[in-house]
């Protein structure tokens, strides 16, 4: 099935930007509103928020369902995909506020296009993202192959070491087994993340601070932690806990389809926390079938049940 193609802007001013994110103005609302999953969340100011299909960089500000505080990882990586992803659309002299989290100032609505086939449940248009014109007309469809893929800020970012891959259902096999050649020869040349990463050699968490300001790991999994620590102030159960979300995950190793939870190993009573797959190695469930995150409603539960109070499900009944 080809993609979309649309042509627009990027911008940041007023917009917090991380390294796999951006808000994008297409030149035509209307191709976005017909993708399936559609319409896409659109602002007052026309612009969409993108998810960039197949990467996931370290979190600059990342707020666990429920709350609890806003967390980042290891910011020197984290903000050096920030920095690629507004170089590579070419929007330059951007001023940050005071507090580094809101881009005030910057030239930007820079030209681009993107390569889409969806929204996902977040009213986010999933794409591949180019800078710059192209001699395709905007609307039509596009076959992207391994060629293209590599003129793509997705593929840069995982090539120059700033992103983990992260697979879900609905990417094709030959643009994943593209970006796992890449990510494969960015880890062997310790490029970008991969000097500090840990998420399958195994890390210590003690406190946030540990996943926050120390380790270098896959940020599904930090996000998942987080979210973990912040309600329970430890990650002792976090393995537990994860199981009972039951999160599809397709192990590319032996095509089993089981559960994200499979692949973490802590012991019973444990700190010390490991991936025991490589991230091109999993793909994910579809987002757009997921109504919520599994592993808050989990958490969720076990606050009631710690409270002694009635828990969500026995509230909906009553």
């Amino acid at each position: 099935m080809p993609f979309k193609l649309v042509a627009g802007t990027f911008h940041v001013r007023n917009y917090s930007p991380d390294g796999d994110s951006i808000r994008f103005k297409p030149n035509d609302p209307g191709l976005l509103t017909a993708l399936p999953g559609g319409p896409p969340k659109t602002n007052t100011r026309g612009h969409v928020q993108l998810r960039i299909e197949g990467i996931d960089t370290l979190e600059t500000h990342y707020t666990p369902p429920g709350g609890g505080g806003t967390f980042h990882q290891p910011l020197n990586h984290a903000m050096a995909a920030v920095n690629a992803l507004l170089s590579f659309t070419r929007i330059s002299n951007v001023v940050w506020s005071a507090d580094n989290k809101t881009v005030v100032s910057a030239d930007d609505a820079t030209p681009g296009y993107i390569l889409t086939r969806e929204v996902e449940k977040y009213g986010r248009p999933v794409a591949f993202v180019f800078a710059g014109s192209t001699t395709d007309l905007d609307g039509s469809a596009v076959v992207l192959d391994a060629a293209r893929l590599r003129d793509s800020y997705n593929f840069l970012a995982v090539r120059d070491g700033l992103a983990y891959v992260t697979y879900y259902a609905g990417l094709f096999a030959d643009l994943r087994d593209t970006l796992t050649e890449a990510v494969r020869q960015a880890r062997a040349g310790r490029i970008g993340i991969y000097a500090d990463d840990v998420t399958t050699s195994g890390f210590d968490v003690q406190t946030l601070a540990d996943i926050t300001d120390t380790h270098v790991i896959l940020p599904k999994m930090f996000r998942r932690l987080s979210e973990y620590l912040s309600n329970t102030g430890s990650v002792i159960g976090f393995k537990e806990t994860l199981g009972q979300a039951q999160e599809p995950v397709l192990d590319l190793r032996t095509a089993n389809f089981t559960h994200f939870d499979t692949f973490v190993d802590q012991a019973i009573g444990a700190t010390r926390i490991s991936l025991t797959r490589l991230p091109e190695e999993l793909v994910f469930g579809p987002m757009k079938e997921r109504v919520g995150s599994p592993f808050s409603q989990v958490l969720a539960q076990r606050a009631w049940e710690i409270a002694g109070g009635p828990s969500p499900a026995e509230l909906a009944m009553s």
